[in-house]
């Protein structure tokens, strides 16, 4: 007896019937795609090893059993396990790169990526950039971003996890950067050396950074990441205020540091009021990104002393 999927012909059948059965289940997107006709449209093409652009182009183009097979049960594991694409995938894309990704880091999918595309201009010179850190870098898409981006700097990637370091170091030799890029144990700078050397020109960080509330709250996807990679406190801050305090000791003269914060930047404002945060905007979207480059890092210092105290 013949089953309603055994009429999906086509790889543009099978996304139509995925997208149609997603907004069904009142999946949530946001981990690469923010919409059900893209979220099935990535998945098919993985399942059919083809490239996402490429599945378009053969959108008319007949399946075979066995593929018809893969797609459908790639598609099945979406809505029954909630696990986003990604993680169903293995790979996703990040500032124009492909990266490995698995349930020991988060998905990347930060507005970093466009600041990093512009060499973080124009709040330094692009190309005087020579040494970065990626604090907290999970699966190292950041750092590994500016490598591609600015071949000229020596890029450290920091993580306390040694699981998300092993994905990390993956994705170094995947994009054969061993030569540029390293990848530390540190518990945000404890592990990182700064006695015989001028400091980084720019450190860049997508800590955890969601309070207890918004944790909570969180749809059932981001249940499969790490909560190590999300959670920050009651506030969402716990690590946030202790970069902002530290990061001078790490930075050169005229270096920047650059944070990501999210939904926790009113609360930021909140326990330091007085500090000049300057917020940055993005073209593509996505907001709760902050620069301050190491003086006024360095003046506001008991600020952020005192704010971690607090916690």
């Amino acid at each position: 007896m013949l089953t309603e999927t055994d009429a999906l012909i086509t790889i543009d059948d099978l996304v139509r019937w995925g997208a149609s059965r997603f907004a069904a289940a009142g999946l949530h997107y946001g981990h690469g795609t923010d919409n059900p006709r893209d979220e099935a449209h990535w998945l098919a093409a993985h399942a059919l090893h083809l490239p996402f652009e490429l599945a378009a182009a053969y959108g008319g183009c007949h399946v075979t059993a066995s593929e018809r097979d893969a797609v459908l049960a790639l598609l099945r594991r979406r809505m029954e396990e909630r696990r986003p694409a990604a993680y169903l995938a293995g790979v996703t894309r990040f500032a124009g790169l492909d990266f490995d990704v698995d349930d020991a880091v988060m998905i990347p999918r930060s507005p970093l990526a466009e600041l990093i595309e512009q060499g973080f201009a124009p709040w330094t010179e692009p190309d005087a950039v020579r040494r970065v850190l990626d604090l907290c870098t999970g699966s190292g898409c950041l750092g590994i971003a500016v490598a591609a981006h600015l071949p000229q700097a020596i890029v450290d990637l920091a993580d306390i996890s040694p699981a998300a370091l092993a994905v990390a170091r993956r994705n170094i030799a995947r994009h054969r950067l061993q030569a540029q890029v390293r990848a530390l144990e540190s518990d945000l700078f404890a592990g990182i050396g700064g006695d015989d050397d001028d400091g980084y020109d720019v450190i860049v960080s997508n800590p955890p950074y969601v309070g207890a509330a918004e944790m909570e709250a969180l749809p059932p996807e981001y249940g499969h990441e790490p909560a190590l990679a999300l959670a920050a406190g009651e506030t969402g801050l716990d690590l946030v205020l202790r970069i902002l305090r530290d990061a001078p000791d790490y930075l050169a003269d005229d270096g920047i540091l650059v944070v990501e914060v999210g939904n926790s930047a009113e609360a930021l404002a909140a326990a330091v009021p007085t500090v000049p945060f300057t917020w940055i905007d993005f073209e593509r979207g996505g907001n709760g990104v902050l620069t301050l480059d190491r003086g006024a890092l360095a003046a506001y210092h008991d600020q952020f002393a005192q704010a971690v105290a607090a916690l």
